[in-house]
């Protein structure tokens, strides 16, 4: 990366330092943005010398192609957190599980199906040997080549069953594919969606069936250990996992993968389109295993939220979530709400559901959230979000794919303007045929987003983890800025060797450790733009 130092502008003068530096001005309560390419002001934070060439730099090449995603490769950008397993699986790495596992493609859907391969199938291994049947799998597996003037929704939601067959077994193996990619991205922790104990936990549904009555609901679901014994199994899951991956990964040996360096841990997925006693086992699955596992870190709502079943019982699963808080109030909370726009659903649709994800089953993060404006009083709710610190997980690609939504349509800077902390994610980078550092640029590109405000929105990612111990930064870093605790104030981020008490901290919380970890990656990237001699 040294061939970046001599593209660094040499005109920058004191008065474009001063207005980076300028201090973060508060944001009229009903700020709207009126054009996507408006940056608000930088963080509420000193810029470093570093910051500031490093941003000199990435202005410097805009337009660039090539040098920009060298630069967004290279870029520490912290988690994802909102990463569903099997879609985050390239699919040219789920077309080769197929074939070693005998698997068969029906011709007419491209559903992989089991073996043998009867009429109206082809062998999965066919597409190691026929380009064309390979692309055309590939094209109905994921969003390759699919019309960009066209609306996604259905073919994207429509891949998962199409591949199911493939991404039900191997759990450990499509894990490792994926942290293979994410360490290449300069990332360091990973929360993914994985649906724990599936057919136990719809069975145990079956025998408990309905009741209104939640808290007798839950008492059905574990009395004589029935829940314990599918929480068991999911924990039996995660073993096997565990395993496969670090054998594929070669992790203790001494010659680890890149994967073996990734923290990760797993979101309980429950069906939001399905029987409400099954929505309600999965959700209390999803909590006592993140209550006993500290694999498991929460549960979250997936299937389309437009969905038949899931607007009907949208206001109920909502409860659902509220009362199992109760049950148990160590387990977190990320919902999938507000991925909805005009005209997918009735208007008075768009009107509620970050609002009960918030103030009813009390979400710690949201994803997606795009309908917000179309929310009852979301001025308040924006309000209410910034003062709770409920993070938006935003994955771009997904967002334009599924609804068309990009651009000053999203609500990416509404957001920011009320304080929302936000977190990039990628959602199902497999399936959008992207990845993180597409969805870094897009940020730069579209809102014109500094370096500066980059490596803030990266340190958010993993600020706003379910990963156990204190954080590095105090207080409300969205809205102060990030300045480190003061175990660790006198440090100099990332160094090798930290003070005694700074050390004590990293020592004690795995979340601060990560941390660490991305402050250390972020100054040896901006050491790279110095100037010769600096």
């Amino acid at each position: 990366m040294n061939r970046h130092r001599a593209l660094l502008p040499v005109g920058l003068g004191t008065v474009a330092l001063a207005a980076l530096l300028a201090p973060l001005s508060a944001a009229p309560a009903a700020a709207r943005p009126t054009t996507a390419r408006v940056d608000l002001p930088p963080p509420p934070r000193p810029v470093t010398v570093g910051e500031f060439r490093t941003d000199a730099y990435l202005r410097s090449i805009d337009g660039n192609p090539g040098l920009q995603r060298d630069f967004f490769r290279h870029l520490p950008k912290g988690a994802d957190l909102h990463n569903h397993l099997s879609g985050a699986v390239a699919t040219e790495y789920l077309l080769q599980l197929a074939a070693e596992d005998g698997l068969c493609i029906d011709t007419a859907t491209m559903t992989a199906v089991q073996p043998p391969c009867g009429p109206g199938t082809r062998p999965a291994a066919d597409t190691r040997t026929d380009p064309a049947f390979r692309q055309a799998v590939i094209r109905a597996w994921s969003m390759q080549d699919f019309p960009p003037d066209q609306s996604g929704h259905d073919h994207f939601f429509a891949t998962f069953g199409k591949f199911g067959a493939v991404t039900g077994n191997h759990r450990g193996k499509q894990l490792a594919q994926v942290a293979e990619g994410i360490v290449d991205q300069n990332q360091f922790y990973l929360e993914t969606m994985v649906t724990p104990a599936s057919d136990g936990a719809r069975r145990l549904a079956a025998e408990v069936g309905w009741d209104s009555d939640l808290a007798r609901l839950h008492s059905k679901l574990v009395a004589g250990g029935k829940l314990d014994k599918v929480v068991a199994d999911a924990r039996k899951e995660a073993d096997d996992a565990d395993a496969e991956f670090r054998a594929e990964e070669r992790c203790g040996t001494h010659r680890p993968r890149p994967g073996c360096r990734l923290t990760v841990r797993w979101i309980s997925q429950v069906s939001r389109g399905t029987a409400p006693e099954r929505v309600f086992t999965q959700i209390a699955l999803g909590m006592r295993l993140a209550e006993r596992d500290g694999r498991f870190v929460a549960i979250n709502l997936v299937q389309p939220e437009d969905g038949e079943i899931a607007l009907r019982d949208y206001s109920l699963q909502m409860h659902m979530i509220a009362y199992l808080r109760t049950q148990y109030p160590h387990a977190h909370v990320t919902l999938h709400a507000g991925e909805l726009r005009p005209g997918l659903v009735k208007p008075e649709d768009l009107t509620f559901h970050i609002d009960e994800a918030v103030n009813v089953a009390h979400a710690e993060r949201i994803g997606h959230g795009v309908d917000f404006v179309h929310e009852n009083d979301w001025q308040a709710l924006g309000r209410t979000m910034a003062a709770r610190q409920v993070a938006v997980e935003v994955p771009f690609s997904s967002n334009a794919q599924i609804l068309g939504i990009k651009g000053a349509e999203h609500p990416f800077q509404t957001y920011r303007a009320y304080g929302v902390p936000i977190v990039l994610a990628t959602d199902d980078p497999g399936v959008s045929r992207i990845d993180i550092s597409h969805e870094y640029q897009y940020a730069h590109d579209t809102y014109a987003l500094s370096y500066p405000r980059l490596k803030d929105v990266a340190r958010a990612s993993i600020q706003y983890a379910f990963l156990r111990g204190a954080g590095l930064w105090r207080g409300n870093p969205t809205a102060i800025g990030y300045h480190p605790v003061a175990a660790c104030q006198g440090d100099v981020l990332g160094a090798p060797v930290p003070s005694r008490r700074c050390r004590d901290l990293l020592a004690s919380s795995p979340k601060a450790a990560v941390e660490w970890r991305q402050e250390a990656a972020f100054a040896s990237f901006e050491r790279a733009f110095r100037r010769n001699g600096a």
